[in-house]
């Protein structure tokens, strides 16, 4: 049984440690608590892992954010990974930062890596983790913020949350995502 983990963020030190790049940061996490080192892919870096019996093959596009559908599309296919396994991670404004939301389908929500993958892929029935970062900018400031580092203060709650959406993650491919779901979802 093979699972695809797709991380998303921006390829380049200048977004390293950017609000955008939770996903990539997350990558990291996941292949450091099972062991996986990232190799360069067809179109991301690549990081394949057995866990509990499984193989993850987790990624992180190098196709920049809004092209990140390529990558995915590639990697299911490639990998024969059946897209009730796929697993999206990704930002999200609209969550407060401290707050992971698994979904199993749902809209882009404005998220240009998302919108790409539905398109690639021809349908938004996938699941998704989204990871909070709050939207603490003044009107018309989304891009800095977005592209922004996080604060020192903040790092405490980032650091815990990015546990919590490793530990979802590997949920989502033992119990699946129902039971994830429950045991995940913040209000």
């Amino acid at each position: 049984m093979k699972y695809l983990i797709a991380c998303l963020g921006n390829i380049g030190e200048e977004y390293e440690n950017t609000r955008h790049n939770t996903g990539f940061q997350i990558a990291d996490r996941l292949a450091k608590d099972l062991g996986a080192t990232f190799v360069v892919g067809r179109l991301a870096m690549v990081a394949e892992v057995k866990f509990r019996g499984k193989t993850l093959i987790i990624i992180k596009p190098t196709t920049y954010m809004n092209l990140s559908g390529r990558a995915v599309k590639y990697w299911l296919d490639e990998e024969k990974v059946p897209l009730e396994n796929l697993l999206v991670v990704s930002d999200e404004i609209a969550l407060p930062l401290g707050t992971i939301r698994l979904r199993k389908k749902g809209a882009d929500a404005g998220h240009n890596g998302l919108t790409d993958i539905i398109a690639k892929l021809g349908t938004n029935v996938f699941s998704r983790l989204r990871f909070g970062i709050g939207n603490d900018f003044p009107q018309g400031r989304q891009i800095e913020y977005v592209l922004g580092e996080w604060k020192a203060s903040q790092k405490p709650i980032v650091d815990e949350t990015m546990d919590k959406a490793v530990e979802a993650i590997k949920s989502f491919v033992i119990q699946g995502p129902d039971r994830t779901m429950n045991l995940f979802n913040t209000h």
